[in-house]
């Protein structure tokens, strides 16, 4: 090989390796204003995963479901609003809603919510059941392997006026059954219909 040839491929070499060079230098710097860039955030409203946001502690839900099953009134003041009983795969029944503050003062009964039931949750509403009146059964909420409640838990407090969501997941009667009664301590009775 030639020394004329050997001093061609070094320069081919050396720009090949100065414009990688140059690559990698502009993609690690910050756009060449000399700024550092903030890492974006997600819209308002929404994670990273598009998985919806809890409502502030004690505060009203940012929306309010729009479906109603039943209203009852408990004592204070409360009322309990049922908004969806949906069958789930797996054979489950998830109830959600909402409990609102109507009264003239915070609301601390909420540990009578939580019925005779002994359970791992603390406060919670694991009182909770479904009569099926049809099929002659009663339901009670479902727990996890730890005897936790799989429903709402941590309600201590309601503040005056506030809003909180709840839910509670119990095995689901058989599909020809399409109407359950609600039972939670400190409110009346609610005859809800099942979707799904």
């Amino acid at each position: 090989m030639s020394i004329q040839h050997t001093v061609k491929l070094r320069r081919g070499a050396t720009v090949a390796a100065t414009a990688v060079l140059a690559l990698a230098v502009a993609g690690c710097g910050g756009g060449g204003d000399g700024k550092a860039r903030e890492p974006q955030k997600p819209a308002a409203g929404k994670s990273q995963d598009n998985a919806p946001q809890p409502p502030a502690s004690g505060g009203a839900a940012s929306q309010a479901p729009t479906q109603v099953l039943a209203t009852v009134n408990g004592e204070d003041g409360m009322v309990m609003t049922i908004n969806s009983a949906t069958r789930e795969v797996g054979g489950f029944l998830t109830i959600s809603g909402q409990f609102k503050n109507g009264g003239g003062a915070d609301y601390a009964k909420t540990p009578a919510w939580r019925g005779n039931e002994l359970t791992q949750s603390g406060t919670s509403i694991a009182g909770v059941n479904l009569t099926d009146k049809t099929g002659k059964k009663r339901y009670y909420v479902l727990r996890d392997t730890d005897g936790r409640c799989l429903c709402t838990t941590g309600i201590a407090l309601i503040e005056r006026g506030a809003t909180v969501p709840f839910f509670a997941q119990f095995p689901a009667p058989p599909a020809s059954t399409s109407e359950v009664e609600f039972n939670l301590p400190t409110f009346a009775t609610a005859t809800i219909k099942i979707s799904g």
